[in-house]
């Protein structure tokens, strides 16, 4: 109880920045790294360490020190060191920095999906952990790379900052899946991206009559890089004839666009897919 009440009341104390007089304590030392802590004098004492989640003590022979192995202090942070011997308690500090060698990534990449052609439309984010899972804050190189079989490899490199590196660059001008690769040291994350097509660039119809009706269709629907915008896309053809106007939404098959409207002479017919418009066509063949 009594050793209880004396380590209590040593939390409880001022940290002086000097080191107390007893223990010899590093200033810092790297997160996981061995250490040890000298302390003079003779006798049987008991040395605690005490900081972030951790709380280790070792029985110490006071001419002889503590000594601490690899992994055993592994959170970065302060540390408070209390050596206590009978109703003698000395005080010291230790900062734990996080180890300076890359052992994780954590990586953000976005949007996983996205429209070809996009200036800085895609963009990375990366914080650099060390083995023991401690941020890396002191500046170090983290390089990006984007690449995919339509397009040249993008790359980025950029300092951290506090542990955090950021870049954003350009989606490829062809679809296809690409990967954004973070590497920093020797380790290495990586993330898919769907390239997609982007919006029709325009569109072309014709109309030929197929029996009492006719048929519209659109030529192979494209973005303006020349992509093929996927199936399932709508296309909305409007056949205005006099004060009527109807409408027909059809989805892309195969690249095209079909639909059968009535067969008026002196209609106008048009097509549409989202903000983009078609050439317009006025049927001066058969029908009423």
């Amino acid at each position: 109880m009594t050793r209880q009440l004396l380590l209590m009341a040593s939390l409880s104390m001022p940290v002086v920045a000097a080191l107390a007089q007893g223990i010899q304590v590093p200033k810092n030392i790297s997160a996981g790294s061995a250490f040890t802590i000298a302390t003079s004098g003779s006798g049987d004492a008991v040395l605690y360490l005490i900081g972030q989640g951790q709380a280790l003590r070792r029985d110490v022979k006071l001419d002889r020190g503590a000594s601490f192995a690899a992994g055993d202090v592994y959170a970065a942070g302060h540390y408070m060191v209390l050596l206590v011997q009978g109703a003698s308690t000395d005080v010291g500090e230790l900062d734990v920095l996080p180890s300076p060698n890359p052992g994780s990534l954590g990586f953000l990449a976005k949007p996983s999906r996205l429209p070809v052609n996009v200036h800085n439309g895609i963009s990375g984010a990366v914080y650099v952990f060390d083995p023991y899972h401690n941020v890396i804050t002191a500046p170090m190189s983290v390089s990006l790379e984007l690449s995919s079989s339509s397009g040249t490899p993008q790359t980025r490199t950029v300092a951290t900052h506090l542990g955090l590196a950021w870049t954003t660059m350009d989606s490829s001008s062809k679809e296809s899946s690409a990967r954004l690769t973070a590497r920093a040291g020797s380790i290495s994350s990586t993330r898919i991206i769907a390239q997609v097509p982007g919006d029709p660039c325009s569109l072309s119809i014709t109309a030929k009559l197929n029996g009492s009706k006719l048929q519209v269709q659109t030529a192979p629907v494209r973005d303006c890089s020349g992509n093929a915008i996927p199936d399932g896309t709508i296309v909305t053809f409007t056949e205005t004839f006099n004060d009527a106007q109807s409408t027909v939404d059809v989805p892309l098959k195969q690249g095209i666009a079909s639909a059968q409207m009535p067969a008026n002479r002196g209609a106008k017919i048009s097509a549409a897919s989202g903000v983009v418009a078609g050439n317009e066509i006025r049927w001066e063949g058969g029908g009423q």
